[in-house]
């Protein structure tokens, strides 16, 4: 590959994987001031449907653009890249019909078997954010095909800016104006037809200025709707890469059939139950903020990984594989053991109450399986292996599906949050037994193993007695105190891992200068020394 296109898929990867991370912040803090203004019930009428529409973002981001933009990417010319989007359009678009069909006309069935006939117009909004999925899908595809990722990235950023806006607002429609859960629930989901229609505007500008020329989508040949080779393929690829990177979403969407039902089966009151699944739904704003840090590394390790791979330098590639799998599992280890010692803070100060402490700290125990999965998966993405990650979350999916009621019915939310991490586990240990040992042996090099063990368990000594001494003091604790306490901690935490990482030699310096202040932290401890 010429210098100068390798030199544009690396930048391409970082704008793409920076705009992830923006938009994956945003969708994680607009959560806690929603929650705050309409209440855990609110919270819940909201959560039960987010995992549809987290499908359809899952399709239109990831999914279907990197199938279309590797199919156009394949393609000789700007005639034959024309040919091929034309090839492929009727079945995207006939499968996104497909899907908003089903369930905008489903919807009533959906709500009752997710336990609650009241979210049929939520999830009819929902449904309406499928019709953009082709066409969003298309133009961000042609666009990463011919490596021009700022179209995809801006496009990305700004459907999420305008969806928080809506949600904002719909919640405080709740507080000024009386609206229902259910209404400004509805009012809330409607925020992703708004995000949809601006994202789909943006990449019609990027279309103009940068070609002069709309896509040419139309007319559609339908003919070439029903090409079995290429549809097999769309749905093998385009199928595998939606599966795997909406693994947790796929996983909120079985709890949103089960847990309110099972702990109704339980002995709960209807609303007693959706107030209780609201609580528990606190856990996946505080998951997805646990996993923006993890996931930060991919900006800096899948573009070296891409270069060392289209190079075919196997000895780079290998070295960076295992760097990128130390860092991922320390930090995710880490942000997990902290961030279950403080959740009762965290807990209080971000959600006005303590209600659901035990399944909380139960599930934040996702953030280092899915970090791990997550570093698993963009290394066989890499690789251009669609089909481990597939069998394994799969494999993970259908231990949550069938553990869920049960647990949950027996145990409650703590329940609910068992079944989560037992899946993921499945996951995790499916899709490192079939990566290479050379990779693997990454745990074991350097015992790094037993230094992060040991860095770890320091990490939770301290942060131990840092909560021990608040019980002590016992001080009368306002949320604002709560927040900076828990922030203290925080910063505690995370001094006493780096400080122990430094003395036992937990990263090589190399993997020190990767990670963010890596610098700072070397060259304060060389100014000790």
């Amino acid at each position: 590959m010429p210098e100068t296109k390798m030199k544009s898929v690396m930048q391409g990867a970082l704008v793409l994987t920076a705009a992830s991370f923006v938009a994956k912040l945003l969708s994680a803090v607009y959560r806690v001031p929603f929650q705050n203004l309409v209440g855990d019930e609110g919270f819940y009428v909201y959560q039960q449907v987010y995992p549809l529409y987290g499908l359809a973002m899952t399709l239109a981001l990831s999914g279907l653009p990197q199938f279309l933009s590797k199919y156009v990417a394949e393609q000789a010319g700007v005639k034959e890249q024309q040919k091929a989007i034309q090839r492929l359009f009727p079945m995207v678009f006939l499968s996104g019909v497909a899907l908003f069909a089903l369930i905008f006309l489903g919807a009533s069935f959906i709500a009752k078997l997710m336990g609650d006939p009241e979210l049929a117009p939520l999830i009819r909004v929902v449904a309406v954010t499928f019709l953009f999925v082709p066409i969003l899908s298309f133009y961000r595809g042609n666009f990463q095909g011919n490596l021009l990722m700022t179209p995809t990235a801006v496009s990305q950023v700004w459907e999420q800016l305008v969806r928080v806006a809506v949600i904002l607002l719909a919640s405080f429609g709740f507080v000024r104006w009386g609206l229902s859960v259910y209404q400004t629930g509805t009012l809330a989901m409607f925020g992703a037809v708004c995000g949809g229609l601006v994202a789909l505007i943006i990449l019609l500008v990027y279309q103009k200025k940068i070609t002069g020329r709309r896509l040419g989508l139309y007319p559609i040949n339908w003919r070439t709707a029903w090409h079995w080779p290429l549809f097999r393929r769309f749905l093998v690829e385009g199928g595998l890469v939606s599966i795997y990177s909406g693994l947790l979403i796929l996983f909120q969407l079985v709890d949103s059939f089960f847990v309110a039902n099972a702990l109704q089966a339980g002995g709960l009151l209807p609303q007693v139950a959706r107030v209780t699944k609201g609580v528990y739904d606190r856990g996946q704003p505080l998951v997805q903020l646990g996993l923006v840090v993890a996931g930060a590394l991919s900006s800096t390790f899948l573009p070296a990984l891409t270069k060392y791979l289209l190079q075919k330098n196997e000895g780079l590639y290998l070295a960076t594989s295992k760097m990128y799998l130390r860092l991922t599992t320390s930090i995710s280890l880490a942000a997990a053991a902290g961030l279950a010692l403080l959740l009762p803070l965290i807990n209080y100060a971000l959600f006005k109450d303590a209600s659901g402490n035990l399944p909380l700290i139960i599930y934040v125990g996702a953030i280092f399986e899915m970090g791990m999965i997550q570093g698993y998966q963009s290394i066989a993405q890499s690789q251009n292996r669609f089909r481990i990650p597939l069998r394994a979350a799969l494999l993970g999916l259908a231990v949550k599906f069938v553990a869920t009621w049960p647990l949950t019915w027996a145990l409650g939310t703590v329940g609910a949050s068992c079944s989560t991490l037992l899946g993921l586990a499945v996951t995790l240990v499916y899709i490192a037994k079939q990566t290479t040992p050379a990779i693997n042996a990454f745990l074991t090099e350097r015992r790094f193993l037993v230094k992060l063990l040991f860095c770890t368990l320091g990490l939770v000594f301290v942060v131990v007695g840092y909560d021990l001494f608040l019980v002590i003091w016992d001080p009368a604790i306002s949320r604002l105190t709560a927040l900076l306490l828990a922030l203290s901690g925080v910063v505690i935490g995370i001094a006493t891992f780096l400080k122990l990482a430094l003395v036992s030699k937990l990263f090589t310096i190399r993997e020190w200068l990767l990670l963010p202040f890596g610098k700072k932290i070397l060259t304060m401890k060389r100014k000790k020394d």
